[in-house]
């Protein structure tokens, strides 16, 4: 029955991170959307977040925000999957459309 509980437990423990943030685009939401959507960052910190995009520019990657101060890199690894910069999450860029290939005719066609 312990071995049971203690793997529940363990179970939820790794479950909780999934849990903890919502994907935002930290170069276009409002300080509010920031705080409600990442773990550890309250409204302090989101309104610092906002100050710095607006002297800085966007952000270009996530590891960008650690110019900001109060936000270090446990932060950042613990938001790393919900923060968005161009609509796509973390610091990889969209992936551009694959060309279809096209169909090869049959000779006679």
């Amino acid at each position: 029955m312990r071995n049971t509980f203690m793997a529940l437990l363990a179970s939820l423990a790794l479950a909780l991170p999934a849990w903890a943030s919502t994907p935002v685009n930290i170069n276009k939401a409002d300080a509010t959307t920031i705080a409600h959507a990442l773990d550890g960052i309250g409204p302090s910190k989101a309104e610092a977040i906002v100050a710095w995009r607006e002297a800085h520019g966007p952000f270009k990657t996530v590891d960008d925000l650690s110019q900001v101060k109060g936000i270090g890199p446990a932060t950042l690894e613990r938001n790393r999957d919900a923060i968005l910069l161009n609509d796509t999450a973390g610091d990889a860029k969209a992936a551009p459309a694959k060309a279809k290939p096209k169909p090869i005719k049959a000779s006679g066609e």
